[in-house]
């Protein structure tokens, strides 16, 4: 089986790698690139676990091949925090105790994180709708949803 060379941007930075026609951008990020915060969990979408940004959007890694990020901008957990300052939402989350295994805070923190870029000024109901797409079985999602509002309030201050 032949491999496809992909030129990308992760997190900010070029990256190259080689890929089979079937691998997911998933795949790629945890195995070849080392960036192992997005999760795999359920392979079908369904969890968000492994939700990343492509291009701007909201994406579920593990739906995307990876030769389909050719040129493409990605944006994982790993490139919430600048060095050693967290993001506005991890802080929050902390602050909040918005987790508890983990499995799901990355796809989550993303999630949020596109939400806010795109509207910064989110109600409760929206925050809901736009985490739907995104599973966690520890937490209920109260201290999440509380978490993400109180970083758009802090966020549109600064």
């Amino acid at each position: 089986m032949s491999k496809r060379h992909v030129s990308a941007v992760v997190n900010g930075d070029p990256v190259e790698f080689l890929c089979t026609p079937e691998q997911t951008l998933l795949d790629v990020l945890r195995d070849d690139l080392d960036l192992t915060g997005s999760k795999e969990c359920c392979s079908s979408g369904d969890c968000g676990a492994c939700s990343v940004i492509l291009d701007g959007r909201l994406v579920c890694s593990c739906l995307v091949l990876s030769a389909e990020a050719e040129g493409k901008r990605i944006e994982t957990i790993e490139g919430m925090a600048k060095g050693e300052e967290l993001h506005p939402l991890q802080r929050r989350f902390l602050e909040h105790a918005a987790l508890q295994c983990g499995i799901c805070t990355p796809g989550i923190l993303i999630a949020a994180k596109a939400l806010l870029e795109r509207e910064p000024d989110p109600s409760e109901t929206e925050v809901r709708f736009w985490l739907a797409g995104n599973l966690c079985r520890c937490t209920g999602y109260d201290k999440i949803v509380r978490a993400v509002l109180d970083t758009a309030a802090e966020m549109r201050r600064s």
